[in-house]
């Protein structure tokens, strides 16, 4: 399901799997552009390129589009699904799973971009980045139980589809994207933690850009956190998918 969920999003087109790639570096090259020109943006103390600019924000992107895809389409899976609702017995717990594998796919697509970018202009890939696996392990957990909490609502409440957008966007400008946690005031660096994606976005060109290695407590109560909203989010949308067929 995953493979042809993938294949259906580049079906028909001249660019065919290009498009994972293209699409991404075609964004990053409009906000590099416009956070490291118009808006004078920068991560470090001393003197830093566009090209080390583009890639601390592609990391950053990434890892807030690998969530906002999952929290985008949740609202729809269930209701792009009635069949498997009425007509057999599906475990449609499934539909979230392959909706977050194929947000995984785009996401490994641009993070091979990005590490081909390491090598050219850095000459080497750190050796941390062989940890990012486990960074990354709490943001799927987290993107299921959310993606199985909205598929769940999308069914019940159809104009969640409509807020979602919104949310992702604000998400996007509410996450340290486009700069560093600490160019903000101290009382605004307390909120910003409090935004999950915040720590997946450090951790994650921490150990992919500069070498350095996770912090491990911040992941273990992230792990833990993570899998409660899993099962939280499991939770409900198995207790609610009986009323599914009624409503659908």
């Amino acid at each position: 399901m995953t493979r042809r969920e993938v294949s259906e999003r580049f079906k028909g087109s001249l660019g065919g799997w290009l498009w994972a790639v293209l699409i991404p570096l075609c964004m990053l090259v409009i906000y590099t552009f416009v956070f490291s020109v118009v808006f004078k943006a920068r991560w470090g103390e001393g003197p830093e390129s566009k090209t080390q600019f583009a890639m601390v924000l592609f990391a950053g992107l990434i890892v807030y589009g690998l969530f906002a895809d999952v929290l985008n389409r949740a609202p729809h899976l269930v209701l792009a699904n009635v069949n498997y609702v009425k007509r057999v017995v599906f475990p449609l717990e499934i539909l979230v799973i392959v909706a977050v594998c194929s947000a995984l796919f785009q996401a490994l697509a641009s993070l091979v971009v990005l590490l081909v970018a390491l090598l050219v202009l850095n000459g080497k890939i750190p050796l941390t980045a062989l940890l990012l696996p486990l960074v990354w392990a709490p943001l799927v957990l987290l993107s299921v139980g959310v993606g199985w909490l909205f598929a769940s609502l999308g069914v019940f409440a159809r104009d969640l589809k409509q807020i979602t957008g919104v949310m992702t966007t604000m998400l996007m400008f509410i996450s340290p994207i486009f700069f560093p946690v600490h160019a903000l005031p101290a009382s605004f660096q307390t909120v910003m933690w409090l935004n999950p994606l915040t720590f997946f976005i450090e951790q994650t060109r921490a150990v992919l850009i500069w070498g350095r290695m996770p912090d491990w407590s911040g992941w273990a109560i992230s792990i833990l956190a993570c899998s409660l909203v899993a099962w939280l989010g499991f939770a409900w949308f198995q207790k609610t998918r009986k009323g599914f067929a009624d409503v659908l």
